[in-house]
Order: structure tokens, then sequence, then C-alpha cells
């Protein structure tokens, strides 16, 4: 670690949205409620998930994955923020924020390629029906959902070490939370080497995913669009368009802060960009994945009821 002002030791001084104050009240207001939402409905869906059997299928397998994953990674930056907006402490530790980092880039990463499973998965139910259920075997779900936390951890671990290897010059960190392209801004010398490397890191857990994931979906459409039934085809794309707008979302904020030239990116921007992957994705995904599906309505319902015939 680089020199610090001594003053202020090993800690970071989290800038957040300071220069914005007309909208701190608004932001902790809005925050707050969006991050209990997020909490009970997310919640929600892996209680749901556990408690009736006819959601034991891979579909809502790996949607328990991905709503452990948006409690976590909101949990991991949220609160801090909202320490940070109410003015009680806009102070992190260095051995904080390394974990942060550590922690949050494992967490987004694995969802980056836990979409690409789910939309394996749908593809293959929309387009290989007959063969679902030998596919898409315990299995395969499985070995999906682990190969996409460790790949989350190893990008991550990588990631982090090459952050820690770079002398810091500044504790003032124009961000909310501990995020890879405002920690670099901290660097004092050229990072020229260090940035290709993780670009290319990025790349590959960001760029191929979402590639795939385009493919399956052109996949899916194109066997949406056989179905003869108007109401089937209409129902088919309202689903798989609210899933992309959430996908679109997710990957598009990602790309466009991870992805960029370190010279063009902006912090002050790039705080407002974030809050797409931490505020507004985590609270859709139970939204979109849910609302429109019978099973999830009628499960919930039967919980609300006092649990009769669940399971």
């Amino acid at each position: 670690m680089g020199s610090f002002n001594a003053s202020f030791g090993d800690r970071f001084i989290l800038v957040g949205f300071s220069d914005w104050p007309q909208l701190e009240v608004f932001l902790f207001i809005f925050i707050s409620i969006s991050y209990s939402l997020t909490l009970f409905g997310n919640t929600a869906i892996i209680a749901l998930s556990r408690l009736d059997l006819r959601l034991h299928t891979p579909m809502y397998f790996f949607l328990c994955h991905l709503s452990f994953l948006d409690l976590c990674y909101t949990t991991s930056t949220v609160p801090q923020l909202l320490i940070n907006l109410h003015g009680l402490d806009q102070t992190i530790t260095y051995g904080g924020c390394v974990a942060q980092l550590f922690i949050f880039l494992t967490l987004v990463s694995t969802e980056c390629l836990l979409l690409v499973v789910m939309a394996f998965d749908r593809y293959t139910a929309v387009c290989r029906p007959l063969h679902y259920t030998t596919i898409m075997n315990s299995h395969l779900c499985q070995a999906m959902a682990i190969s996409s936390w460790a790949i989350g951890f190893i990008n991550s671990m990588i990631q982090t070490g090459l952050m820690m290897a770079m002398p810091l010059c500044s504790h003032r960190l124009n961000h909310f939370f501990c995020e890879m392209p405002a920690f670099v801004k901290l660097a004092c010398e050229d990072t020229g080497g260090t940035e290709v490397k993780m670009f290319v890191a990025r790349t590959i857990i960001l760029v191929i995913p979402a590639t795939l994931l385009l493919v399956s979906y052109i996949h899916i459409v194109r066997a949406v669009l056989k179905v003869k039934s108007m109401a089937g085809r209409r129902k088919a794309f309202g689903t798989c368009g609210s899933h992309l707008l959430v996908v679109s979302l997710f990957y598009g904020s990602g790309i466009y802060t991870y992805l960029q030239p370190m010279q063009s990116y902006s912090e002050n921007d790039g705080k407002f960009v974030a809050l797409f992957y931490t505020i507004i994705t985590p609270i859709l995904n139970p939204l979109i994945y849910t609302l429109r599906n019978k099973d999830v309505k009628r499960a919930m319902w039967k919980v609300v009821q006092g649990g009769r015939e669940v399971g």
C-alpha cells in the first residue's frame, strides 16, 4: 500500500454523494426502501422454493442461487452507502475496502455466469422440451452452479490481487463503495500493464457471458415465432422481454463501468451507473422472475393461508 496522510492512517474517505447534498435525503429514503424490498423479495423466493416441492426444478434451483447472490452483494455495499448518506461515518479501513472489493467482485462475477446458465436452462426448456429433463439433470445443474461460483471466485482473486499490488497515493475514494475503477484512480504510478491484465479478465467475465446469453435468447425467440397460438406467443415474448430488460440493465451498466478505458472513466457518472447493478437489478430480479409465474403465486398463496397443501 502506498503512502497516506498520517492523520488517516490506513483509512479511506468514501466521498459518496456528498457533492450533491440536495440528493442525499432522497437517495437515503429510496435506497432504504429498495434494500428492504430486495431483502424481502429474494428471501421469499428462496423460502418458497424450499417449501413447495413443485418448485424443486432446475429453474428455481438457479433462481435460488440468483436470489442469494443478490442478497449478498447488495448487503456488501448498501449498508455502507446508507451510513455514508446519513453522515455517520464516511471512512473505511484499507482491509475493509479490500474485503468489500473481493466479495463484491466474486458475487457479481458469479452472477454474470449464472445468468448465462439460466438462459441455457430456458433455451433447453423452449427449444428442446422433449429432452429437457434428461439434459437438465441434477448433476449438470449442480456442476454449472458450482462452476459459476468457482470462476467468479478465481476472477475476483486475480483482480483483487492485481489491485493490492498497486501503490496508492490518496485516501480520497470518489465512490460510495470500494469499486475497482475508482480504486485504480488512487494509484500514483502508471498502471497500464495492470489495467491490460484486468481488462482481459473483465472481458472474459462480461463480454463472453453476455454474448452467450444473447445467442440463447435469439434461439428462444426463433422457437417462439414458430408457436401458432398468438396468445402463447405474446406471453412468451412478454416473459422474454422482461428478462432481457433486467439482463440488459445488469450487463449494460457493468460493461459501461468496467470495459471503458480508465482515462475516460468518470467517477461521478460511475457512482450513478453503479446504482443500477447494486440497487435496481437486485430488486427487479424477484419481480421479473416471479410475478408472471403461476407456480410461485400459488406457493405464496398457500403459505399465506397457513401452509395447507404446500409440498
